[in-house]
């Protein structure tokens, strides 16, 4: 799954050995994050816990978008 978060940074998200795995893309970069999605949530409550852990970004016109 591909998240835009408040149109500050895109995150990929994926389910790797039982764990999430986070990427991070900055323009041509990819960063790996450490795992901070706990591994019990199931993937449709990805985007609300991504919106609680960013919520800090959130400004007008901005939110918490599900790419893909």
């Amino acid at each position: 799954m591909k998240f835009n978060i408040y149109g500050r940074h895109q995150l990929e998200v994926r389910r790797e050995n039982d764990a999430w795995e986070v990427v991070r893309r900055e323009s041509e970069t990819r960063m790996r994050m450490e795992p901070f999605i706990p591994s019990f949530l199931e993937t449709e409550d990805d985007a609300t816990y991504l919106d609680d852990i960013y919520d800090e970004l959130a400004g007008p016109g901005y939110d918490n978008k599900l790419l893909s």
